[in-house]
């Protein structure tokens, strides 16, 4: 019986987008990669910016925002290690409809959109995950969009809350964001938003600690945006 040895890891492990490709074509692709850093606030880049290339996160975690005529932001994402940014301007060449910025110091590859394009033409399968990634992104709009409608804004926050938190399952969950940025993902006022943050402090659900919010029972914030218990 054949043993295969695991591959070793390189700059592009658990990048899903990667993941189909052989050894040799990944080491291609960080070939033609740009290290790249940023620093906390910094934007990676704008609305109407030149869509040429594709960020992959490899520590830190980004905030993907538009901004509305007067000035307000909406938070649509919070993108963290190994998450992808940027494909939708590579794909039809336009510019980025979002803009990003670093929400802690980064770290990143930058893969231009040429060497990006030649990678999707020599292994078609990219473009599956591309198209996972796009099917993504419209069903978490869409959610948004859901939650606008039938959840209050206390329970908008706990499932921002609840999303932040991710996959976590240790008692106390440390989410690097201030209230400031947990009002324009929630799409509240931030004195409104502190409101719901200190009616779940009361409740024992969290504390805050300066800039970061330290979820203490990830259950009852479900409960509360109404989402099934695990």
């Amino acid at each position: 019986m054949e043993i295969r040895l695991p591959e070793p890891a390189d700059a592009l492990t658990g990048v899903e987008m990667f993941a189909g490709l052989e050894q040799e074509a990944r080491q291609r692709v960080i070939a033609a990669s740009v290290p790249r850093s940023y620093r906390r606030g910094q934007l990676l880049f704008v609305e109407n910016d030149p869509g040429e290339s594709l960020i992959v996160l490899k520590r830190g975690s980004v905030a993907v925002f538009r901004t509305a005529p007067t000035g307000e932001r909406a938070v649509l994402s919070v993108l963290r290690p190994p998450d992808v940014l940027g494909e939708v301007s590579l794909l039809d060449g336009s510019p980025r409809s979002l803009s990003a910025e670093a929400i802690e110091d980064c770290t990143a590859l930058a893969l231009s959109r040429g060497a990006f394009m030649e990678l999707v033409h020599s292994n078609p399968r990219i473009l599956d995950a591309v198209m996972r990634s796009l099917g993504a992104l419209i069903r978490r709009l869409t959610e948004q969009n859901a939650d606008h409608v039938f959840l209050d804004l206390p329970g908008r926050v706990a499932k921002t809350l609840v999303r932040l938190a991710g996959e976590s399952q240790a008692p106390m969950i440390t989410i690097e964001l201030n209230q400031s940025q947990l009002a324009e993902m929630a799409g509240g006022s931030r004195q409104s938003v502190n409101q719901a943050i200190g009616s779940f402090a009361s409740r024992g659900w969290l504390r805050t600690e300066g800039r970061r919010i330290v979820v203490t029972d990830v259950s009852a914030l479900r409960r509360r945006a109404g989402m099934a218990d695990r």
